[in-house]
């Protein structure tokens, strides 16, 4: 009901990466199930409710180890993260695995990525950026046209907009997916998008 959007990266050899499985845990399990693939991780780019509440019953099904950041790790299962009556508690899953932070090269299932840390929306909020294949993986930092909300508990302007300077030295034709939305690349967002604007959230 949000519209939150759940990706799943592939390699040849049928392993699979679930970035952000927010909600509609049958629709992840099929889609998984669909392409035969076998679930090597889950990568988490912020706590919201949103994006971690299939997390736990995905994770029963196809266990893999769970990254995340401890400035989201830390509150994103508890009794605050709910959004009643769309959104209860998000159901905790064993463990985190991996810690993320800013910088950090991880390497999964063939990818190499770069975490880039991007708080602002949340506390904990990071971006995955697949540098080799163009693509940045940016949750709720970067929307086509917007930007993540900032007036959630957690949330700051004037972080979001140092993260969002960030963003701006990726490359122009970097393609962006979302947390929410369509697609988008660094470069349009540069042209169009107001906020990506020096001092445009304060």
């Amino acid at each position: 009901m949000f519209a939150s959007n759940c990706h799943l990266l592939s390699n040849d050899a049928g392993e699979a990466l679930v970035v952000d499985p927010g909600a509609d845990a049958d629709q992840i399990l099929s889609a998984i199930a669909g392409g035969n693939l076998r679930v090597a991780g889950y990568l988490l780019t912020h706590g919201h409710v949103d994006h971690v509440s299939a997390l736990a019953e995905v994770h029963r099904k196809h266990p893999a180890p769970i990254a995340m950041h401890p400035e989201d790790s830390k509150w994103a299962f508890s009794p605050g993260n709910k959004m009643e009556p769309f959104f209860s508690q998000p159901e905790a899953p064993p463990r985190i695995d991996r810690e993320l932070a800013d910088g950090q090269v991880c390497e999964d299932i063939g990818f190499t990525y770069r975490v880039i840390e991007t708080p602002g929306h949340s506390p904990g909020g990071v971006c995955f950026y697949f540098e080799d294949q163009g693509v940045l993986i940016a949750g709720d930092t970067l929307f086509r046209g917007s930007v993540g909300r900032v007036d959630l508990p957690g949330g700051n302007g004037q972080a979001l907009s140092r993260s969002l300077q960030k963003l701006c030295r990726l490359q122009y034709d970097t393609v962006v997916y979302c947390g929410h939305g369509p697609a988008t690349t660094i470069g349009a967002e540069k042209k169009t998008n107001y906020f990506l604007r020096p001092g445009a959230l304060g």
